[in-house]
């Protein structure tokens, strides 16, 4: 192919060669997805799988360039892939509409490619990529966006930084409680009490209202808390009625009429304020237009207040019958469904409900387009930004299959129009050896039937290791868990007699084994994949790396830093200072630069002097100070 014998004049036969043979994996199909996929094409790529859940919106037109008008409503991921086919039609390229964080795409499935590049929106999916690829061994190239910044970079288990060896601070903008939850006075205290309060009571992981107020705060509002606690309470109960006619009228009644009445009762709080309007059911119902049509609400218009009503009846309704499937299907952790702003029906009943409480209070309304942009915390997304992080990311594709990741680097995007060049570069980092993900032994369990393999059993078979080649090594005492949930530990063995199925352990989830004797040793993460033949085993322990063990704290002070010359890569032509961190948070991926190198762009200075993150105080001699990418990502509502 022409794009194979380019290639070959840049970087040689054999380069080509591997290049043209590798199967790639995108996940993300947005604003740098769409960018990459072309680049990929056009560069010699020949085995391209694209994975994406979301579908095209209007507001992807003007920088998503593989989509067009008649697209909208479409796969990200189809839409694009039929885009790069027709430029490129050797090109062997498929694509799925679906989360990569499904049970299918397993540790099997990853280790299927030779390559993985990270086009993500989210945190959550990025972790999970992160710990799929070490698991299986694949090299990931990550990138993000946010404006005119950006970055790239190379993650190779065992030889350099993983996503997760430096921190990921939430620098979001907080609200006292009280405020959210009383006295709102903005549209942000609204969306902010739709989202991360209502949304999370109904159909979320509910937490306590006051969690992480100071000690101050909650002294001084402790009756308005306790009050607060018990609406928390009372709203939970609503679940009793989920999925039934009357649901969406319970909740209205609840949070609209009941708690603004409370609010009222309150005389001494509205002396100084325009006091709520309670709503009320019946009123609103015989107000909706019969042309209004829930399903399909224009995302731009200011809806009145009566489309906000039948808005928030049918997304309540819609959210309620997901919430019974998932409790009905999904039998071991508890269900709940978390806000994401493409998903629907979350978006449409937090637009809803915070426009129904801005009527109540007297607050300006906003469109749900509007609502989307502040709740997903987003700033502009610029095309070329796109452009130039996705280029990059081929570059260090085709050196990571080249076997050239000395060559590798992290490279970062820093516009400024008083400066010669916005691009720099630092070498890639070696991994955090206190790093909660990457110093983690990765092995492969193979189950030959969830069903009918017990945790017990797992244990028992890992005991049987001990003294073998196979031994991991973690002593008579072990804990085991998945995310969040204990599933065993010496004094908790309830889960012993139950099927992994059972547990919700099916091929595609993780386990994580500690040692309950020796705080050294390293945790084993076991992949949960299927057999089709042979007993329950667990294997790839020839790919797994030697761990030093953790340095000491020393009693005559911190150790000194490594040298330069410690780096994985040694890079003469540095110019970036890394004794620092900064890091741009908006709820999205953010680029990065160091102080030295930030002082010199004076068109961005401002912000990058907001966010320096402190030293990092865990093992300083061990990893240079790295920015870390935070939430979202590109794939941002580009904003007026």
């Amino acid at each position: 192919m022409r794009t194979t014998r380019q290639l070959a004049k840049v970087f040689g036969d054999e380069t080509a060669a591997r290049v043209a043979s590798a199967r790639v994996l995108v996940v993300g199909a947005g604003g740098i997805g769409c960018e990459l996929l072309k680049d990929l094409s056009m560069s010699g790529f020949h085995h391209i799988h694209a994975v994406d859940l979301d579908t095209i919106d209007l507001s992807n037109l003007n920088r998503q360039f593989l989509f067009r008008r008649k697209h909208i409503k479409q796969p990200k991921a189809r839409v694009a892939i039929q885009a790069i086919r027709e430029f490129c039609p050797q090109t062997d390229a498929t694509a799925q509409q679906a989360n990569i964080k499904e049970p299918a795409f397993d540790v099997d499935w990853f280790g299927g490619f030779d390559l993985v590049l990270n086009a993500l929106d989210n945190l959550d999916a990025r972790r999970h990529v992160n710990a799929m690829c070490l698991a299986a061994g694949v090299p990931l190239v990550e990138s993000g966006t946010a404006g005119y910044l950006g970055q790239v970079t190379v993650i190779h288990g065992g030889r350099t930084e993983c996503f997760e060896c430096q921190p990921k601070p939430a620098e979001r903008k907080t609200y006292p409680v009280c405020t959210i939850r009383s006295t709102p006075s903005a549209p942000i205290h609204c969306i902010v009490w739709a989202k991360d309060y209502l949304f999370a009571q109904l159909f979320g992981e509910r937490a306590e209202s006051d969690e992480g107020m100071d000690a101050q705060e909650a002294a001084e509002n402790s009756k308005e808390l306790e009050q607060l606690r018990q609406e928390s309470r009372a709203l939970a109960q609503l679940g009793a009625a989920m999925g039934t006619d009357d649901f969406a009228r319970q909740v209205f009644d609840k949070v609209f009429s009941s708690d603004i009445a409370r609010l009222l009762s309150m005389s001494d709080m509205w002396k100084q304020r325009r006091p709520p309007t309670q709503l009320d059911f019946a009123d609103m119902r015989r107000q909706v237009r019969a042309e209004f049509d829930p399903r399909h609400p224009d995302d731009h218009a200011l809806l009145p207040i009566e489309d906000s009503f039948a808005l928030f009846v049918h997304s309540a309704e819609q959210l309620a019958q997901r919430l019974l499937h998932m409790r009905q299907t999904e039998s071991a952790a508890p269900a709940a469904l978390a806000f994401d702003k493409d998903d629907d029906d979350a978006l449409s009943f937090v637009a809803a409900t915070a426009n129904l409480r801005s009527h109540a209070f007297g607050i300006e309304q906003k469109s749900i387009f509007t609502i989307k942009a502040m709740a997903g915390n987003i700033i502009p997304a610029i095309a070329t930004t796109n452009a130039i992080v996705a280029g990059m990311m081929v570059v260090q594709a085709i050196l990571v299959l080249s076997r050239r990741i000395s060559e590798c680097h992290t490279a970062y995007v820093a516009y400024s129009s008083k400066r010669p060049r916005c691009i720099v570069r630092e070498p890639l980092a070696k991994p955090n050896p206190a790093c909660p993900v990457c110093r983690r032994r990765y092995l492969t369990l193979r189950v030959p039937d969830c069903a009918n393999t017990t945790l017990g059993d797992v244990l028992d078979h890992i005991r049987a290791l001990a003294g073998s080649d196979s031994d991991l090594k973690l002593g008579e005492d072990i804990s085991v868990v998945e995310g969040r949930r204990m599933l065993f530990d010496p004094d908790f063995d309830d889960n012993l007699a139950k099927p992994l199925q059972d547990l919700g352990l099916v091929p595609g989830k993780m386990i994580t084994l500690t040692s309950e004797d020796d705080s050294d040793v390293v945790p084993v993460i076991l992949s949960i994949a299927n057999t089709q033949h042979g007993s329950l085993r667990v294997e790839g322990f020839e790919s797994v790396p030697e761990f030093a063990p953790l340095p000491k704290p020393s009693s005559d002070g911190p150790a000194e830093s490594e040298s330069d010359d410690d780096a994985v890569v040694a890079d003469d032509q540095l110019v970036v200072d890394t004794s620092g961190a900064i890091v741009l948070d908006d709820d999205h991926d953010a680029a990065a630069v160091s102080p030295t190198f930030s002082s010199k762009v004076e068109g961005i200075s401002d912000e990058l002097s907001k966010r320096k993150l402190d030293e990092i105080s865990t093992h300083p001699e061990s990893t240079p100070k790295r920015r870390a990418l935070s939430d979202d990502d590109d794939d941002i509502i580009a904003l007026d």
